[in-house]
């Protein structure tokens, strides 16, 4: 095990950190607010501790799949460890275990919150509250990967730790040059929709806490009533919106490079995007009666949908109340999630149409057995051991999910609660229903469960192995034993 390129990896992860707490440095400059001093007190603390780390380089600057494993996950909980101390330090959120789930629910970009009063907090901490679905949706490593050299063969194993997705590619050769172009559209369509939000004459801040909040499809509000307050235009706006963050990166690439053509013809897109229409459809006649017009159904619904299928947990209204059939369609969309390369959550579109494809497969085996049928996607053929982790990922995805609800069960909590509120962590997600739905948070469980979810929504973001790995006994031995006993044996 390469220990000393994660520590440099964790350096820089802690520098950036200390680069990202300057910001809402000046959201209280702007607003005269007293947060300021804490929030520059970890920012040095920061770029400090990460300058101390990167002081040394790294003896070997090669890293595998298993180091590259091991930083994504300790960058994630150290992000949101130093994330967390200001909510503290400020008693904004007083408990360490509130404040860590508010904030890796931020990073994971899940949504998910503890907090009953969310305008009670100052502009400064909303800000960063918001910017942290920001930080997380692209990823930070990705961010890291378009900004410092790292060893180039090995970058492809960070981006395969962090990514989201039964498989990564590259736009371009070099990985680097990748992470540069998805941070640039990542970029481009945040600006754009803040410049929309703001002809929908929302408030500048309200548009920038929106727009980031939207673009990494974390969903946390900075009004008690998330969307609803804003005008038509507003909520029309973040629902388109929603639903193209929630679309493969990939897609995007195409059609600026002029292979618009090729982009439609993604199998996962159109998979996606019939799926978003098919529901819309269905919920709409279920609960258009509930609603004064048409409009106003049809816009509740696809606000709903647009929000819950990308991950992103905004709300308009209680869907809560919604007919049981509405619910339904809700809780299967939370499950199925984005698309691989988006921002957004869930099991992935891309994971069901693989899956669907191998039943086919396997009926048509039934009724020819010599046959040789292969799968493809997008004309090109599915690798046997894609098919195999799809397999695993969904195996493991429903051990953890029980077990999660288990212990969840011990409150004493009604099913659709637990339920629901493990799908909304596992899949970054926000909301559930019951207990956990838009108009209720999270702020009644135990700090047991809290800690559940936490785990949950990291396992969730960084789809699943990555995390599970940190729980090997070979990881701990090779990662930190090893070098501390090196360590002693050179000292004595």
């Amino acid at each position: 095990m390469n220990s000393s390129i994660i520590r440099y990896i964790l350096g820089y992860i802690i520098k950036l950190e200390g680069i990202f707490l300057l910001l809402p440095c000046i959201v209280a400059l702007i607003y005269k607010e007293s947060e300021l001093s804490t929030y520059l007190f970890m920012s040095g603390v920061c770029l400090i501790l990460g300058s101390l780390s990167t002081l040394k380089k790294a003896k070997n600057p090669v890293f595998y799949l298993k180091e590259g494993c091991v930083a994504t996950v300790l960058s994630w909980v150290i992000l949101s460890f130093f994330g967390a101390i200001p909510f503290v330090l400020t008693g904004e959120i007083p408990s360490f275990t509130d404040a860590m789930f508010e904030t890796v629910s931020g990073f994971t970009t899940t949504g998910a919150s503890i907090l009953t009063d969310v305008e009670a907090l100052s502009h400064t901490s909303l800000f960063w509250r918001s910017f942290t679905h920001w930080i997380g949706g692209m990823g930070v490593l990705v961010f890291l990967l378009a900004i410092i050299p790292l060893s180039g063969g090995s970058n492809m194993n960070l981006m395969r730790a962090e990514s989201p997705g039964p498989s990564v590619g590259k736009l371009v050769p070099k990985v680097r040059y990748t992470a540069r172009i998805l941070y640039l559209i990542y970029f481009v369509l945040t600006i754009m929709q803040l410049v929309s939000l703001l002809f929908a004459k929302m408030p500048l801040f309200d548009a920038i806490c929106i727009s980031i909040g939207t673009a990494g499809t974390g969903g946390f509000g900075i009004l008690n009533s998330s969307i609803a307050s804003y005008s038509v235009a507003a909520q029309w706006i973040t629902t388109i919106f929603m639903l193209i963050f929630a679309i493969n990166f990939n897609a995007y690439y195409l059609i600026i490079f002029g292979q618009a053509k090729k982009a439609f013809k993604m199998e996962e897109v159109r998979a996606f995007l019939i799926m978003v229409f098919v529901a819309i459809i269905l919920i709409y006649f279920d609960i258009h009666d509930m609603y004064g017009t048409s409009e106003e159904a049809l816009r509740q619904t696809s606000f709903q949908i647009a929000s819950l299928v990308s991950s992103t947990g905004f709300a308009t209204t209680d869907f809560n109340a919604w007919p049981g059939f509405s619910k339904t369609i809700l809780v299967v969309l939370m499950l199925v999630g984005a698309c691989a390369g988006s921002t957004g959550g869930g099991i992935k579109v891309s994971r069901f149409v693989i899956i669907g494809k191998s039943i086919i497969k396997e009926l048509h085996s039934y009724i020819h057995p010599k046959s040789v049928k292969q799968i493809t996607m997008d004309e090109k053929e599915v690798e046997p051991g894609v098919i195999r982790s799809v397999s695993v990922y969904m195996i493991t995805f429903m051990m953890i999910f029980v077990i999660s609800i288990l212990i969840i069960a011990l409150e004493e909590k009604d099913l659709v609660t637990n339920f629901t509120a493990v799908v909304a962590t596992m899949n970054n997600i926000g909301p559930g229903l019951a207990m956990v739905g838009p108009t209720q948070n999270f702020s009644h469980f135990t700090d047991l469960s809290k800690w559940v979810f936490i785990f949950d929504m990291l396992a969730g973001r960084l789809e699943l192995f990555p995390l599970l790995i940190m729980f090997h006994p070979a990881i701990w031995k090779d990662t930190f034993i090893k070098p501390i006993k090196r360590k002693l044996k050179y000292r004595s």
